[in-house]
């Protein structure tokens, strides 16, 4: 790996992925790795999930989101692997085509974005935080998106539903547990620069074109930059912070015209 952080704010800590094989979550896992942590490298890609294992020196799981068992599964042999879980980065999702304006989108594209992208994160809660209950210590980060907090012409009516939920959810979570010990927030990406995301505008470039004109810094984020927000929210660092919708894009949402 390289730009090592100065900084290892997360020596022995066992921090768990979701979607760890590619994108936010790949950069995450290897930023957290870089931290001292001891990573746990789920995606439901083995091939993909086993490579992220390797290059960061976790572990691998095999993990359909949407499965209970499986994700419980998945932080119960994390903590048999590593004896704690401290960081739970509950980031898998997914953005098809199929997802489009509500006015084309069927009830089975809706079901299967809600399914992987806000109920994998209810699962995840649900089956990580009791060990960190016990720990009474504890940081569980879930991805939603800048989405939830603002409107767009260019919809995807499931996805961005399925993030307000995330948001929602994480905020109230926040609130019930911050007295064990547990913080739990949302990581609000703007437009991010991975597969995902080039595979989605790649198909629809007038679209790709409409968004990048509203971001004031004049591109989209690396996931790196995104994964540093995840490695502060992961670590002491952000020991005030919980239930807190963490916006990280580039100053999106707080525009209201962007720079010339």
């Amino acid at each position: 790996m390289t730009d090592q952080p100065l900084c290892r704010r997360l020596p022995g800590r066992t921090a768990v992925v979701t979607g760890a094989g590619s994108g936010i979550g790949l950069a995450a896992a290897r930023r957290l790795a870089s931290e001292g942590a001891n990573v746990v490298c789920a995606d439901v890609d083995e091939r993909a999930g086993k490579a992220a294992a390797e290059e960061t020196g976790g572990m691998f799981a095999a993990v359909d989101v949407t499965d209970e068992g499986q994700v419980e599964a998945l932080f119960r042999t994390a903590y048999d692997a590593y004896g704690s879980v401290d960081v739970a980065f509950n980031n898998a999702g997914i953005s098809p085509p199929e997802d489009d304006s509500i006015l084309i989108t069927g009830l089975d594209a809706w079901k299967r974005v809600q399914e992987v992208n806000l109920t994998s994160v209810y699962l995840c809660c649900k089956y990580a935080i009791p060990y960190m209950r016990r720990q009474g210590k504890g940081s569980v980060i879930n991805t939603a998106s800048f989405v939830a907090r603002m409107g767009a012409a260019t919809s995807q009516i499931s996805y961005t539903a399925s993030k307000g939920g995330v948001l929602a959810m994480s905020r109230e979570l926040g609130v019930q547990f911050a007295r064990d010990g547990v913080r739990v927030n949302a990581l609000c990406p703007g437009p991010v620069n991975t597969p995902l995301l080039k595979e989605l505008f790649a198909k629809d470039p007038e679209r790709a074109a409409r968004r990048l004109v509203h971001v004031p810094v004049g591109r989209f984020a690396e996931p790196e930059e995104i994964a540093a927000a995840v490695a502060f929210l992961a670590s002491d660092d952000s020991s005030f912070v919980n239930a807190a919708e963490f916006l990280v894009d580039g100053g999106i949402a707080g525009a209201y015209v962007t720079p010339l």
